[in-house]
């Protein structure tokens, strides 16, 4: 485990994949169980495992019936291993209804939930589904994940090992499957680590070494340079820190001629409310709401880990909003980049001043496409819950990024962005308010306010992810308690998506 001077070398705590193409020996053999939809209550619980035999599936199913053991998708049994499998114990993952259509996020989640119950076992032969290693490799890769603990003790790590075989003929998917879980970790790490360890500064130095590695191009604008460059919303926000913030642009270059995506992320590495102070209970949560930062830069990582053959530029704004002398105060007006002036009414909805800047700045490169994200509202928790992001934007892209949300296991829901709550951005003494005077649709005026800064001609899809960035409870499927990387994988589907279309 990782000291707190090693924490910002630190890489995510990951089992390796590797595909095999039969089964072969290991510690534990990760089995699927389903319930029997024909045979009734009583009947023998089917058992999903590619590459045994007969006579092992069936000692395996008799097991399974004998100890009652539960077929909910995630569900976890454990059992010696009978003659015919090649290990020394079995892990039972339950894989639901016998029958009916096991879709790749079921796959994967209970790939996930078995991983994580492999873990300190030496190795774990994983047989759920040989058609689709990709979805089984990610989710137990993903599964597998441990948060990062700072720590000065001396920690044994071998004692918590782990790897995990899947099979597969060509290992591409498998190879795929590391790369994304590897990058999602990336953002997990980023997004747990405590906020006096990845403040502006400290996480721009993250961030661009990380990218320098990857082979990014990048540009890191200081206190100074930002100021200079008139960035107002990231200025007022950072200034009440002693640690002043920071915009890192991070590039990955496809050839020419093809397509120009911008990602801009929300970086507010701790987030009090400023003088607009947030109760005390729950506070120390928001050491992730730099959630949307965390998943931008690990996706432009990504899209150079996997050669994506478009140009993808990231745009992150990074700042501590404290409250202190030298804070932004309700009522001021700041000039933000690119000359539009906002009235602040509420310093703690200070996500959308960040962005607004960054937004600015990455329309200047003329991009076909925008995406922004950000842990940016309550109401996006109070509107669709926990775990379903808010996709607002240009209708059409908007809709093409949900699906593809929703098809990675993301669960992006597309909303409106109407015009009625317009008027409730109009200020007296700016050309903007940066909230409306009213609760109702608070996520959706968030997006209002910032559609007013992206470029026209422009598609954009602004992803609300406050909810869905971090688990306060328990781990689940492959999801880990606390940051959750969501949603590096909706970017990446779309990055993927445009560079398949031109």
């Amino acid at each position: 485990m990782p000291t707190a001077q090693s924490i910002h070398s630190h890489t995510p705590d990951l089992a390796p994949l590797e595909a095999v193409t039969t089964p072969v020996e290991s510690d534990v053999v990760v089995i699927g169980i389903a319930a029997d939809a024909d045979g009734g209550k009583d009947a023998d619980p089917v058992v999903v495992a590619p590459g045994l035999s007969d006579t092992a599936v069936a000692a395996l199913s008799a097991a399974g019936r004998a100890v009652g053991a539960p077929t909910a998708v995630g569900s976890i049994t454990r059992l010696p291993a009978p003659e015919g499998v090649p290990g020394d114990s079995v892990v039972l993952v339950g894989l639901g209804t016998a029958g009916d259509d096991l879709s790749d996020e079921s796959l994967r989640r209970a790939a996930g939930a078995a991983a994580r119950s492999c873990r300190g076992r030496g190795s774990a032969l994983v047989l759920l589904d040989r058609d689709r290693p990709g979805a089984v490799a990610l989710g137990a890769g993903l599964g597998s994940f441990r948060p990062a603990k700072v720590t000065g003790k001396d920690d044994d790590e071998a004692a918590d090992s782990l790897r995990i075989l899947v099979s597969e003929g060509s290992g591409d998917a498998v190879a795929r499957a590391t790369a994304i879980a590897e990058c999602v970790g990336l953002a997990r790490d980023l997004v747990n680590t405590p906020p006096n360890l990845l403040f502006p500064g400290s996480f721009a130095d993250r961030a661009a070494g990380l990218a320098r590695e990857a082979g990014l191009e990048v540009e890191v604008l200081d206190e100074s340079a930002l100021a200079d460059g008139g960035y107002g919303g990231i200025l007022a926000v950072g200034g009440g820190s002693s640690r002043g913030p920071r915009l890192v642009r991070l590039t990955h270059r496809g050839a020419d001629g093809r397509p120009r995506v911008a990602l801009v992320g929300k970086g507010v590495t701790f987030d009090t409310g400023g003088i607009s102070i947030k109760p005390a209970a729950g506070m120390e949560q928001m050491t992730m709401d730099m959630g949307g930062a965390a998943a931008v830069v690990a996706t432009v990582i990504l899209a150079a880990r996997l050669d994506l053959d478009l140009t993808v530029v990231a745009t992150v704004p990074m700042a501590e909003n404290m409250p202190s002398s030298t804070a932004y105060r309700p009522g001021d007006v700041l000039t933000m980049y690119g000359g539009t002036t906002v009235e602040v009414q509420n310093t703690d909805a200070e996500g959308r001043l960040i962005l607004a800047d960054a937004i600015v700045r990455a329309c200047e490169d003329s991009p076909s496409h925008l995406i922004d994200t950000a842990t940016l509202t309550g109401a996006q928790m109070v509107a669709l819950g926990k775990k379903s992001p808010g996709v607002m934007g240009t209708e059409d892209f908007r809709d093409r990024v949900a699906e593809l949300s929703r098809a990675v296991g993301e669960g992006g829901w597309p909303m409106p962005l109407p015009e009625e709550l317009r008027d409730g951005l109009d200020s007296e003494v700016a050309d903007l308010t940066h909230v409306t005077p009213h609760r109702w649709g608070g996520m959706l005026s968030a997006g209002l306010f910032l559609s007013e800064f992206v470029a026209e001609g422009v598609e954009w899809a602004h992803i609300d992810v406050a909810g869905p960035a971090y688990n306060d409870g328990g781990p689940e499927g492959y999801l880990p308690k606390g940051g959750t990387g969501v949603p590096v994988r909706t970017m990446l589907a779309v990055l993927e998506d445009i560079a398949s279309a031109d």
